[in-house]
């Protein structure tokens, strides 16, 4: 069988618990970055933790919306404090790629309850909607949840009422919309670029 990654640890093993004996043994074919190879789920964790970006990323799921695994990939790439899914528990995580098991996830089951939970940490929708603003040229909070609709109906009612402000990406094609997991890509990437890069 190929390995995908590294194979078993070459000479003595390291003296450190963050390292899976396991792994060590027979090699490490997950798809971490060098840092974290050969580290145990629970100590990537650990050390993500310490340098996690105050963005939360939430997805309204009423109608189980496969695209939510490329959204929680993408809040995995750009190491999102936390994802929540709002509406059914469940989801496709075919689409993260594991790497959901390196974010803390939470349920809501109604959009009330995210506003409960996010108390003073304001929601900020993004969705092409009448009277949204373009993200190009808005300034996002650096603590705060963005908050995606499910493919095709976009974001509910009830949460285009919670959410302080909702923003639409700006196109020049002949598509009424994008992808949503490539909405929720540009939008983190916009944050990161107004909160890490100081660049707006």
């Amino acid at each position: 069988m190929t390995i995908v990654g590294v194979g078993p640890w070459e000479g003595a093993w390291p003296c450190d618990p963050r390292y899976d004996e396991g792994l060590l043994a027979e090699g490490d074919a997950r798809n971490v970055v060098d840092k974290y190879r050969y580290w145990t789920q629970e100590a990537i964790v650990a050390d993500l933790d310490l340098t996690r970006h105050d963005f939360h990323v939430a997805v309204e799921n009423w109608g189980h919306d496969f695209n939510i695994g490329s959204v929680i990939r993408t809040a995995n790439a750009f190491n999102a404090k936390a994802f929540h899914i709002i509406g059914k528990r469940r989801w496709n995580r075919r689409g993260a790629m594991v790497t959901d098991r390196y974010q803390h996830e939470y349920h809501h089951a109604t959009v009330d309850d995210l506003v409960t939970w996010a108390g003073e940490l304001p929601l900020i929708g993004i969705d092409n909607l009448p009277g949204s603003t373009p993200i190009e040229t808005a300034t996002l909070p650096r603590a705060c949840v963005l908050v995606f609709g499910q493919e095709g109906p976009g974001l509910s009612p009830e949460m285009q009422a919670a959410c302080e402000k909702v923003l639409h990406i700006e196109q020049f094609g002949s598509t009424r919309s994008i992808n949503a997991g490539a909405a929720a890509a540009i939008a983190m990437h916009t944050w990161v670029m107004q909160h890490v890069y100081g660049r707006s």
